[in-house]
């Protein structure tokens, strides 16, 4: 299949900015770019009842989180733990203020927007020990906000969703706090120094949103020594020895993205290991096409699906 009308006019209108690939900018000029483009290509603001911005304890110091709590809800309510995109190196709980706003309305839950730390500056295992650390945080407060620890999800785009993979991982080996779902939104899942996924090869050469050029600037900005933490099932979950045990799935990809096979991988794997999953492919569409749901209509239907099952899943009849 091919791209649909308008994943294509917006990689035209990016290929006619003119804008230097992502691997040639400074940290700081990724970073803005994140920034730029949650700004003008993120769907429409969703009204929630009350944002709350809190801080979370982790290691060596203390990392912000947003709370969205939805109107009209009568507690206790899910909980829903957003970690968000950006390379690890980029994003915030403002990039993802729309999409965690979304999933706030849409699933009917409290959302806790993560803003683990970020790489260069904080490498592996930062992120995934702070996204943890979040998740433990959440349970043990939940009482004070009106959540359910219960029924916690987790879900995550490109680098949140290995983190929401990994989170479900720690919580099964580290002894919870329970995890009800998870869904993972084109997820990298493979930082191995021998990963090779042919849609890598087929969609890396940067005339898709994200080039492998790219995909290796995150991942040595990130890993301490990439053949080492490349292994670490923190860092490569579809490393993980054993996938049994973890939470139901739904596990979202976009057809023309370098990240699509290893997406589907692992999904595979859940499958393989007992683990109730369902997979998705937005054929038509590219990497990043959530938090672009302003202008892909693909976008617009995976938000669609993902708060439908997260829904389901925390809302139990």
């Amino acid at each position: 299949m091919g791209l649909d009308a308008s994943t294509q006019g917006l990689l035209a209108q990016m290929a006619g900015s003119g804008a230097p690939p992502i691997h040639t900018l400074p940290m700081q000029q990724v970073r803005g770019m994140l920034v730029a483009l949650s700004r003008d290509l993120d769907g429409p603001r969703v009204e929630v009842a009350e944002t709350r911005d809190v801080t979370i304890p982790v290691e060596d110091g203390d990392i912000r989180a947003r709370l969205y709590f939805p109107a009209g809800a009568r507690g206790p309510l899910p909980i829903l733990m957003h970690y968000h995109g950006g390379g690890y190196v980029a994003g915030d709980i403002d990039t993802h203020d729309g999409i965690s706003r979304y999933f706030c309305v849409h699933a009917n839950a409290i959302v806790c927007n993560v803003d683990y730390r970020l790489a260069p500056e904080h490498p592996f295992p930062a992120a995934p020990e702070d996204s943890y650390r979040a998740l433990c945080w959440a349970a043990e407060h939940a009482g004070e906000w009106g959540g359910d620890a219960g029924r916690i999800g987790v879900t995550g785009d490109s680098a949140g969703g290995c983190l929401s993979a990994v989170v479900c991982l720690l919580a099964r080996d580290r002894g919870g706090p329970p995890i009800r779902f998870q869904a993972l939104t084109y997820p990298v899942t493979d930082m191995g120094p021998d990963t090779d996924f042919a849609s890598r090869r087929a969609f890396g050469g940067g005339e898709y949103f994200i080039s492998l050029q790219d995909v290796d600037f995150f991942t040595g900005h990130y890993l301490r020594n990439p053949a080492v933490d490349g292994l670490d099932l923190r860092a490569s979950p579809i490393r993980a020895p054993d996938l049994a045990g973890l939470p139901p799935a739904l596990v979202v990809t976009a057809g023309h993205d370098p990240l699509r096979d290893e997406g589907k991988a692992y999904a595979d794997r859940l499958a393989a290991a007992g683990v109730p999953v369902e997979y998705r492919c937005f054929e038509g569409t590219i990497h990043g096409c959530i938090a672009m749901a302003g202008v892909l209509d693909a976008g617009r239907e995976a938000l669609a699906l993902i708060a439908a099952r997260l829904h389901d899943a925390l809302h139990p009849v």
